[in-house]
């Protein structure tokens, strides 16, 4: 369903635009947006053909295809400091770490236009951020999803920014997670190096190419290893658990990394309502507990992030235990 706040525009293909680039017949067709507002918005996945998401603007255009573009309402022109409880674990004047909880979006996107981390460190940070790239804003260098907990770093300055946007670029920063998944894997570590791709199907979702010599998409590279394992499978060989307790490193950080790359070794996250299960019964046994049933988030947390300060040049490395709910949720997998 579209965002009450978004409009929906529809038009169908005539034959005299068969074979043309589709960004560039839209934008002949629909004279209020530019050609690059219309590339941006079919490669966020916001163009639908004949119910299906294309993403990509040089794609031809095919007689009598019905294209619906869904425009999101325009974003404030910038966010506004927010009074907010954050839970510092490091600061100075380049750079701050804390821990982001579950539930809280980290940048203003549609639907979370307010209450986001960016407006609290708007706040928490008045009067001490030099200015990312000549505007007085935090440093964003890399995500958590918004139902994802854990350790992150923001940039409160220029240099701190370049700095650290270049590590993780380098794939030199050490960041491991923490995941409890449906089944167990096998084998027990491993390295999934994938493609990942929007769907076609849903513009929320990313995927695996189904073609494994595709090269569509972002090269992304997860490194995991079985921490415990839970239950037991009915009618499986013995040790084939009905969950795990997984740590995830990775190499890349692609959007919703973990989450497709564990769905894709067919063990996806518990509690993930976009790549997983339906909630509550995930994971397939009788004892389907309290727990388990009100874990309303995927269980993935932000456990461990090194790097090295960007200004002094010294190693940092902060650990987090699991929050509550997950660690609720690891007893009562202990139980199974």
């Amino acid at each position: 369903m579209n965002d009450t706040s978004s409009e929906l525009r529809e038009i169908e293909a005539p034959e005299e635009a068969h074979g043309a680039r589709l960004d560039k017949w839209l934008a002949d067709s629909w004279e209020e947006f530019s050609r690059s507002r219309l590339k941006a918005l079919i490669e966020d996945g916001q163009l639908i053909a004949n119910g299906t998401a294309l993403t990509d603007p040089s794609a031809k255009v095919q007689t009598g295809t019905l294209y619906a573009l869904t425009v999101p309402a325009p974003r404030p022109a910038e966010p506004k400091p927010e009074k907010m409880d954050l839970n510092i674990l490091f600061e100075d004047d380049a750079l701050i770490v804390l821990m982001k909880p579950a539930g809280l979006t980290v940048h203003p996107a549609a639907g979370h236009w307010t209450g986001t981390l960016v407006h609290g460190l708007l706040h928490h940070c008045a009067g001490s951020l030099s200015g990312i790239g000549g505007v007085e804003r935090p440093g964003i260098v890399h995500r958590l999803d918004m139902d994802t907990s854990g350790v992150m770093v923001v940039a409160k300055s220029d240099a701190a920014h370049q700095g650290l946007t270049a590590q993780f670029a380098e794939h030199s920063v050490e960041r491991a997670y923490i995941a409890f998944t449906k089944n167990a894997p096998s084998p027990k570590a491993g390295r999934i190096e994938t493609q990942l791709v929007r769907s076609s199907k849903d513009r929320k979702k990313f995927e695996v190419p189904h073609d494994p010599y595709s090269e569509a998409g972002k090269h992304a590279i997860t490194n995991y290893q079985t921490r415990a394992r839970f239950g037991q499978a009915p009618g499986a060989a013995i040790g084939t658990g009905l969950a795990a307790k997984v740590e995830c490193r990775l190499e890349t950080g692609r959007t919703h990394q973990i989450r497709v790359h564990m769905a894709h070794i067919g063990c996806p996250l518990l509690g993930d309502p976009l790549y997983g299960s339906r909630r509550g019964g995930i994971i397939g046994s009788s004892d389907n507990g309290r727990e388990l049933k009100e874990f309303r988030r995927q269980a993935l947390h932000a456990a461990i992030l090194g790097f090295t300060h960007p200004v002094t040049g010294q190693d940092l490395r902060f650990e987090s235990e699991l929050p509550k709910d997950m660690q609720r949720l690891e007893k009562f997998l202990e139980r199974l």
